[in-house]
C-alpha cells in the first residue's frame, strides 16, 4: 500500500543548472523502480543554504511528492545518501486526505 510522501533534496551549486534535471530525473527513476509514482515536482532553482555543508554555501533545492511504499524508503534513502549529486534529503509523511 502506497503513501503519499514528500521528498525534499538538495543538488551542489557544482552541478551546472543544465544538468540538475538529469539529477530530478534520476531520483524519479529511482522512486519508480522501487514502485512508486511521482505526483509533483517542484524546483526551487539556486537557493543560499541556511548553513554551509561541505564547502557548498548554496543549492538547487527540489520537492518531488510521491505516491510510495513505506517498506522500500530504505532503499530510497540509501541511493540519495550514496549519490555525489544530493547533498542533503528529507523525507516526510504526508496527511492522508
Amino acid at each position: 500500500m502506497n503513501r503519499p510522501y514528500e521528498l525534499g533534496f538538495i543538488i551542489p551549486s557544482n552541478v551546472p543548472e543544465t544538468e540538475t534535471q538529469g539529477v530530478i530525473d534520476t531520483v524519479r527513476g529511482w522512486i519508480e523502480g522501487l514502485n512508486g509514482a511521482v505526483t509533483k515536482v517542484d524546483y526551487w532553482g539556486r537557493r543560499r543554504l541556511a548553513y554551509p555543508i561541505d564547502e557548498y554555501r548554496e543549492g538547487y533545492y527540489v520537492f518531488v511528492y510521491m505516491d510510495f511504499a513505506p517498506n522500500r524508503l530504505n532503499e530510497l534513502e540509501n541511493n540519495l545518501r550514496l549519490s555525489d549529486n544530493v547533498i542533503r534529503h528529507l523525507v516526510i509523511r504526508l496527511d492522508e486526505e
